[in-house]
């Protein structure tokens, strides 16, 4: 009897310095997502903690330290509180459609103000118009981009305020990288928004879940994605509640092959 897919070839990246917690490094565990199994090994991967990155699926695996973690919020639990619930009203006007994986000019210039108010000095403060297409594009799995725009008027599309990289897996929607108006003062909270929409969304579908990806203890830029409750964290005994107040656990990696 034939697998599925192949059992995938594991790679570890040189270490970087952390864009998270100073004075360390990272490295990262990958592989590729190619063929017609790719969803089905995305999907796989996700449950143990992998992300996706255009064809490439990873997870952190840095040489003592644990501190990034899995996250998911479950949907069906999901109930906003007070100021979760005014964000949604304050935003409920704006109209949302799931759109194909092409790239936009519109959403590239909401992207390089996002990065140039929020992100100045980050990794992707160069990318140009061909880095944003391919990581739109270059997506062997079922993704989208979901667009929030302002009302339409007068039959004219609205202001493009919002917009996400999304992935539908099996068992719920993986947020891969959301973008959004930073400046806009008469929107507050939008982020946040895009959130929650992706929360409902799933709950809709009956889907179960939706990955927020790496959580940081003790990095401020992660705070935000331990508000959404219910959530789980993923730890050597699989996926759990949330505690606050626990030290991260390590999550081992699969047997890889270092890369020069």
């Amino acid at each position: 009897m034939t697998a599925p897919f192949r059992y995938p070839r594991f790679f570890v990246t040189s270490p970087t310095p952390c864009p998270y917690l100073p004075g360390r490094e990272e490295r990262k565990v990958f592989t590729e997502l190619n063929g017609q199994h790719a969803g089905e090994l995305n999907d796989a991967l996700g449950r143990i903690g992998f992300r996706r990155s255009q064809s490439v699926a990873y997870r952190p695996s840095c040489a003592g330290c644990t501190a990034c973690v899995s996250v998911r919020v479950v949907t069906e639990g999901f109930r906003p509180n007070g100021t979760q619930r005014r964000v949604l009203k304050r935003n409920a006007d704006l109209e949302v459609h799931a759109c194909r994986p092409w790239a936009t000019d519109e959403q590239y210039e909401l992207l390089r103000r996002y990065l140039s108010s929020r992100h100045p000095g980050g990794g992707m403060a160069t990318m140009d118009e061909g880095d944003y297409s391919d990581m739109v594009e270059q997506s062997p799995v079922n993704s989208f981009v979901v667009e929030y725009r302002e009302p339409t008027v007068d039959g004219r599309r609205g202001k493009l305020v919002g917009a996400c990289i999304t992935d539908q897996q099996a068992d719920g929607l993986s947020m891969i990288y959301s973008f959004f108006d930073a400046d806009g003062a008469d929107r507050p909270g939008l982020g946040n928004f895009i959130i929650m929409d992706h929360i409902l969304r799933a709950h809709s579908a009956g889907l179960p879940y939706v990955y927020l990806g790496y959580w940081v203890k003790g990095s401020r830029r992660m705070d935000y994605k331990t508000r959404y409750r219910p959530i789980e964290v993923l730890g050597p005994g699989g996926w759990s509640d949330f505690d606050p107040d626990a030290d991260p656990v390590p999550v081992h990696a699969p047997r890889m092959r270092e890369l020069a």
